[in-house]
């Protein structure tokens, strides 16, 4: 099935490409159903990327998804048109008084900034105190993770000693766990972040369950015993060349960067990388919808 965009967003046309389902409005106007409302919070300087990452596996499933993207208000964003931002992006006045199935945060550039100097801290605070009441369900991925535990559960993250930057293997600490089935014993996520989450601050909370982890990048998702806020430390969404376009980057701007762990085959950086995180990134994703949206979502999201 498909998720439902707007007709012009530049992702429906690279989605088509690759023969997945998007469908315009006008024609999800027309059916009779009642499709799943997902707000993106996109965080990420990327904005185009990451858009059509994160449409890419929301769309890999039997259910219609209405889309709505939210920026914040108090950052400009530099890497993308003020003209995209406008027509296809809300601000929270926007919205607020909306209803969602689910959310998802996005990471941020801003990991090494104590939080409260993030110049965005205090709206994306309303952000997620509102999230509470309007959201059933809502996704944090990597720094959009550290701000949530932060949040919602003082937890701590601490500076690492390099750059945790690469593809890394994981395994299930809880194989039980809607959100984790299907996975294989030991499977591979994308990293690219300078701080981290210790698992005895987590351990301390009553709430929280780790449900995986690395012996290379720490905790990667942390779940509430309610199953309505998901923590994930990695980028399952990530493009085959997104570690890569970092990697370059950084080297560009003379940065003193390592190359991405387990990536370019025989480290040779002028080799295509292997994508061995695809499945993966399908699975959490479809399993986050299904079991802990689509089925547990009130069908009048009034009640909510």
């Amino acid at each position: 099935m498909p998720i439902r965009i707007d007709n012009e967003l530049p992702a429906k046309q690279s989605l088509e490409i690759e023969n997945i389902f998007v469908m315009g409005n006008t024609r999800a106007d027309n059916q009779d159903i009642r499709p799943l409302k997902i707000i993106i919070l996109n965080l990420m300087p990327t904005k185009l990327e990451t858009e059509t990452q994160l449409l890419r596996l929301l769309s890999n499933s039997p259910l219609q998804i209405d889309i709505d993207f939210l920026q914040v208000a108090t950052h400009e964003a530099k890497n993308v048109s003020k003209s995209h931002m406008d027509k296809f992006y809300n601000v929270f006045e926007d919205i607020k008084d909306n209803k969602y199935d689910g959310m998802i945060i996005t990471g941020a550039p801003v990991e090494q900034m104590p939080f409260e100097e993030v110049d965005y801290w205090d709206e994306l605070c309303t952000i997620m105190e509102w999230s509470k009441k309007n959201v059933y369900s809502v996704m944090h991925i990597c720094w959009g993770a550290q701000a949530g535990l932060y949040y919602h559960y003082g937890i701590k993250k601490y500076p690492t000693d390099k750059k945790i930057f690469g593809i890394f293997p994981h395994f299930c600490l809880d194989d039980t766990h809607p959100l984790m089935r299907g996975l294989d014993d030991i499977y591979y996520v994308p990293h690219s972040r300078h701080t981290q989450i210790k698992r005895g601050d987590i351990a301390q909370i009553k709430d929280l369950q780790i449900l995986s982890y690395s012996e290379d990048a720490g905790v990667h998702i942390v779940a509430d015993m309610e199953c309505r806020k998901f923590f994930i430390t990695g980028h399952s969404e990530y493009d085959r060349d997104t570690l890569a376009k970092e990697y370059f980057r950084d080297i560009d701007k003379g940065l003193d960067i390592e190359m991405p762990i387990n990536y370019f085959p025989n480290n040779d950086p002028k080799a295509v990388p292997k994508m061995t995180w695809r499945g993966t990134a399908n699975l959490i994703f479809n399993n986050w919808l299904n079991y802990f949206v689509y089925q547990k979502t009130p069908y009048d999201l009034n009640t909510l």
